[in-house]
């Protein structure tokens, strides 16, 4: 399942004027002539919850190569696409404001140290880039709407790798690879959250690859419906997707590897949710335990193949794959 690229370009007139300047580790485009229309740096789009996220399109487009740099842009309140060019090490968890597309150039984007807290945000994009060893969270995303999270790699977080939590909703997660990573995507922090998260904590998380991550891929609260559908997941230690507390989830069209407990209701001290299941398919894996009712999904989608679910994931999820 390929979507349609919207790659950042330049018109061959503009491109041959404008020249790039470099200030503290940020690069910003300018030009002696009036630039025509360019499109979004953030390539393709979202499907699922996340759909209406637009992120910086129309903005202004810099590219940065440090970490204050990028906390400056990042945490600006104007209409921003931030490239990130090699490795930001950061410091702290750093803010993320509205109308953001966060992407990195090529292959080799890296942010280490700390994560991305995306708070109080609306219309962020985050796209191609290994966020590996932060000291909390890969992303915190909470008290944010719109936002798409696509094509990353998350590795080696103290905490979660993408806990979205506290009244967030319409949200897209989409072909990213998660790896080596224990407590992985956290959706709702806590059982007693009910008057900020009823009605929200609406996630699409689709053609992601679990790659022996041992938990919470996703563990939900309170969110109904969330859809999770056509992901691979293999080499699970502990489980796959719980559903508890109040929650709806519709496991679809998934392709489980080696994983004992693909999904299941209720964990911890949590209750059970609802959780159906459909049209998944089992590899050396148990079969799971689904019940009670989930509401409609309200948005057009196309299933894969379960069987073929392996090799298109694998294929495409991660950095250096759009």
């Amino acid at each position: 399942m390929r979507r349609t690229s919207a790659r950042f370009r330049l018109g061959s007139a503009v491109a041959v004027m404008t020249a790039v300047v470099t200030l503290g580790g940020l690069l910003t485009a300018t030009s002696g002539v009036a630039a025509e229309p360019v499109e979004t740096v953030a390539v393709g789009t979202p499907t699922g919850f996340g759909r209406a996220t637009t992120g910086g399109a129309g903005g202004s487009v810099v590219t940065v190569t440090s970490a204050s740099a990028f906390a400056s842009a990042a945490s600006s309140s104007t209409t921003q696409e931030i490239r990130v060019s090699g490795t930001i090490t950061l410091s702290s968890m750093t803010r993320v404001a509205s109308n953001k597309t966060i992407i990195g150039v090529g292959s080799n984007a890296r942010i280490q140290g700390y994560g991305l807290n995306i708070r109080q945000a609306n219309n962020v994009i985050v796209q191609n880039i290994t966020f590996a060893g932060s000291a909390d969270d890969g992303i915190n995303v909470e008290y944010s709407t719109n936002v798409w999270v696509d094509h990353n790699n998350f590795t080696g977080h103290y905490d979660g790798a993408l806990d979205i939590k506290r009244a967030s909703d319409n949200i897209t997660v989409s072909w990213n690879r998660f790896y080596g990573q224990d407590k992985n995507s956290l959706l709702g922090h806590s059982d007693d959250n009910s008057s900020e998260d009823s009605g929200r904590l609406r996630v699409t998380y689709h053609h992601n690859w679990y790659d022996g991550t041992n938990q919470r891929n996703p563990r939900v609260r309170f969110g109904n419906p969330v859809h999770v559908y056509n992901n691979y997941y293999s080499n699970i230690g502990s489980y796959g997707v719980a559903s508890t507390t109040n929650a709806g989830v519709l496991v679809e069209g998934n392709y489980f590897e080696n994983t004992d407990d693909p999904f299941h209701r209720g964990e911890g001290s949590s209750p059970a949710g609802a959780l159906v299941a459909r049209n998944n398919h089992f590899v050396n894996s148990g079969t799971g335990q689904s019940g009670g009712s989930v509401a409609g999904i309200p948005y057009s989608y196309s299933v894969d193949t379960p069987s073929g679910v392996k090799s298109s994931v694998t294929s495409g999820a991660g950095v250096g794959r759009i």
